[in-house]
């Protein structure tokens, strides 16, 4: 299957009557508040630039107000941008006609809301084939497809039921099963498990990874919490302001926070369970013997196998099996415990 990138390149948004008039000001340097009070416009997005790996997870993470839902629209532009260009597989999004546009929103894009979006008055399974009702597929393939999907993502024997029959966690089920069941390449979910319960948002956040490692669809996931960041991104971009302040994998942000404020973020991480042998791991000496690891576990289950094993070191190894570092239990204590220069920083910024 072809990756389709999403590439975003110096995207600005500027709210108000006349946007376009001030965007020359704005990259000169004018400021969002500036922007405000002298001409009462708004600055949505400042010169973002993202690379979204195709049949990866890319999470936009920030505070209310910081510009990600914002980001999110203009991928299927429902927000039309000020200036910039929104790539997908190398077509300008901004660039298309009112009819392609309908087309790529139609075929190439699903959206996963945070209030389920759900038809009150249709059942589960007419929910889920909402979208090929309207691409014109005959009812019983589309109910074909429809099936598969609601047993995909848990909620076979529901099909008859209404929305307002089942819990918040089931109706984002229905949601997704709706976005899968269009065979979209692009998956874009705003906020989508913000209005859960805490143990309903970790399972849903389960079967989004289950389903993505079988489909690769090029997701983008909007989120406040670090936390869901870290567990679901492949790349993570935080926005502060309407500009990306830093951009990486959950690794880069949580070793190398950019400035005080991304630091007071991931100052309460759990780094256990995010960060990696082999991000940490030192040389390989010696001989490769011992207890082996994969380099992609993370801490906290590498501390635990190695306290079962009674062993204080282990090898490293890379995906086909290579041993490429070795690592000590001190390492991984040390790694796993916040480094001090973090906790200055969060005293400074309080």
């Amino acid at each position: 299957m072809a990756s389709h990138d999403i590439e975003i390149r110096n995207l600005y948004k500027i709210f108000g009557p006349n946007g376009g008039a001030f965007i020359d000001q704005v990259k000169a340097g004018m400021s969002k508040s500036e922007l405000n009070e002298t001409h009462g416009h708004v600055l949505g997005l400042k010169d973002i630039n993202i690379e979204m790996p195709g049949g990866g997870i890319t999470v936009v993470m920030g505070l209310s107000g910081s510009g990600k839902s914002t980001l999110i629209r203009h991928i299927n532009r429902l927000i039309e941008p000020t200036s910039g260009e929104v790539l997908y597989d190398g077509v300008d999004v901004c660039q298309m006609s009112p009819l392609e546009l309908r087309e790529f929103r139609r075929h190439k894009t699903a959206m996963v809301f945070q209030k389920f979006a759900l038809l009150p008055h249709r059942t589960v399974l007419e929910n889920t084939v909402y979208g090929l009702d309207i691409q014109g597929i005959p009812r019983s393939k589309s109910e074909e497809i429809g099936r598969r999907w609601i047993d995909r993502v848990g909620l076979s024997g529901f099909e008859g039921h209404y929305p307002n029959q089942l819990s918040g966690g089931m109706q984002q089920r229905v949601g997704l099963a709706r976005a899968l069941s269009n065979d979209a390449d692009i998956l874009l979910m705003d906020e989508a498990y913000s209005a859960l319960d805490p143990l309903i948002r970790v399972d849903m956040q389960t079967v989004l990874l289950d389903i993505q490692q079988e489909l690769k669809k090029t997701v983008v996931f909007i989120t406040h919490d670090l936390d869901e960041a870290l567990r679901l991104g492949d790349k993570i971009a935080i926005l502060r302001d309407g500009e990306v302040i830093q951009q990486g994998s959950g690794q880069d942000i949580v070793l190398q926070p950019a400035d005080d404020y991304i630091s007071a973020f991931v100052k309460e991480v759990n780094r256990g369970r995010v960060i990696r042998l082999d991000t940490i791991m030192g040389p390989l000496t010696g001989t490769a013997e011992g207890l082996a690891m994969p380099g992609g576990t993370v801490l906290e289950a590498a501390a635990r196998i190695m306290t079962d094993a009674r062993q204080s070191s282990a090898v490293v190894t890379n995906d086909g099996g290579t041993p490429i570092g070795r690592v000590d239990l001190q390492q991984i204590i040390a790694a796993m415990v916040t480094p001090k220069s973090h906790e200055d920083k969060q005293i400074a910024a309080e």
